[in-house]
């Protein structure tokens, strides 16, 4: 069946006209292709694949030697990924390699953009089998020189719809002079890019009680962005810049940025206070907690939130809709935040689900983004 375009509408269906597409933007994916070529690089580790568990080289993942990595089914296998998300009830997700793919440790170029190149041709070829189902996101290896590139080849030759990126990469940070003509690129093609935790601080005092995920990475977050905007990156370029669960531990302390800002002085160093440029970035509602997706709401706009789960990780939102229906928002908020702002930035035509919430047909290739040949 032909897919059908539809203009934003209400993804509640308490409202007149289509009921707009649930777009999960913050999702995963390790096709086998990818695992299996790693493996015979000596980079991975599939004894333990029967078991859900991957083993990945240091230099790759940038976890301690032997450290096991959930390799759920649907990481890589499109029917069980497919049933997963019509379970959910989501109608289309946006798919990014994982943070342990980003190789974000390595200070070697050669390795690091090898498995990046690697990464996404494997993940074009596995969302392409989706039936329309599934966008990719180009991972980018930022602290590389190349990291442009690479995004203009997967954008342009691979179709991806929009980026990826860690919070570090190359040694560097990411307001690093190497980054600018990254920064440049997805400014000027207004490139949706997912800011995804890559690496922690101090990770011998985050070695237990996965304290690494759970409280590492929501620091990484502000760490990065705030370097982002005291670094002047986010005054020099204007971008669609989505921080991965719901910004870690950035919104939280905006507050006591803005108060360094304004009486020390080091730290007067942009135009404008630090919480008036996370106003301008957008978050996904992968926090898990309905109080702190409230306030997250309240603080940026519903305009500045996007649906996002963690799919297929076990720290993943099983049931997303309940999740954004339970901050009783007002309608119009709640369609953007489910799916209206998704489709927006990343310029996508998803098929038009029926009243019983299933897909109609396969969605059509995605709207290319500025700079791209039509």
């Amino acid at each position: 069946m032909v897919s059908k375009a539809v203009p934003l509408g209400d993804v509640t269906g308490r409202g007149p006209g289509p009921r707009t597409p649930v777009i999960d933007v913050h999702t995963h994916a390790m096709p086998m292709p990818l695992l299996r070529h790693l493996e015979r690089r000596g980079l991975a580790d599939l004894s333990r694949a029967a078991e859900r568990v991957l083993n990945l080289d240091p230099a790759v993942c940038g976890l301690a030697p032997g450290s096991p990595i959930p390799l759920a089914p649907e990481q890589h296998d499109m029917e069980r990924r497919l049933a997963s998300l019509t379970a959910m009830g989501v109608d289309h997700q946006v798919v990014a390699a994982p943070p342990f793919l980003f190789a974000s440790e390595s200070d070697d170029d050669r390795l690091t953009l090898e498995v990046t190149r690697l990464a996404n041709d494997a993940l074009a070829e596995f969302v392409a089998g989706s039936g329309g189902r599934l966008s990719g996101l180009a991972t980018v290896p930022v602290g590389h020189p190349g990291a442009a590139d690479e995004l203009a080849r997967c954008l342009d030759e691979l179709g991806m719809a929009g980026a990826t990126m860690g919070t570090f990469g190359g040694g560097r940070e990411l307001d690093d002079p190497v980054n600018e003509e990254l920064w440049r690129a997805l400014a000027a093609r207004r490139c949706f890019t997912l800011l995804h935790p890559s690496r922690v601080s101090s990770r011998d005092r985050l070695a237990d009680y996965h304290l690494v995920q759970l409280l590492g990475y929501p620091m990484e977050t502000a760490l990065a962005t705030s370097r982002l905007v005291f670094g002047g990156v986010l005054d020099r370029h204007d971008l669609v810049l989505c921080l991965a669960h719901g910004g870690g531990c950035v919104p939280a302390v905006s507050g006591r940025l803005d108060l360094g800002w304004r009486r020390k002085p080091v730290a007067r160093v942009t135009s404008r206070t630090p919480s008036d440029y996370l106003r301008r970035l957008l978050y996904d509602t992968a926090v898990f907690d309905t109080g702190a997706l409230g306030r997250l709401v309240k603080d940026m706009t519903a305009d500045h939130v996007l649906l996002g789960t963690d799919t297929p990780f076990d720290l993943v939102d099983h049931d997303p809709l309940r999740t954004v229906r339970a901050l009783g928002v007002d309608a119009g908020q709640e369609t953007a935040i489910l799916g209206g702002n998704a489709a927006r930035l990343l310029r996508l035509r998803v098929a038009r689900p029926d009243p019983d919430g299933r897909v109609e047909g396969p969605s059509a290739p995605p709207i290319p983004l500025e700079g791209h040949p039509t």
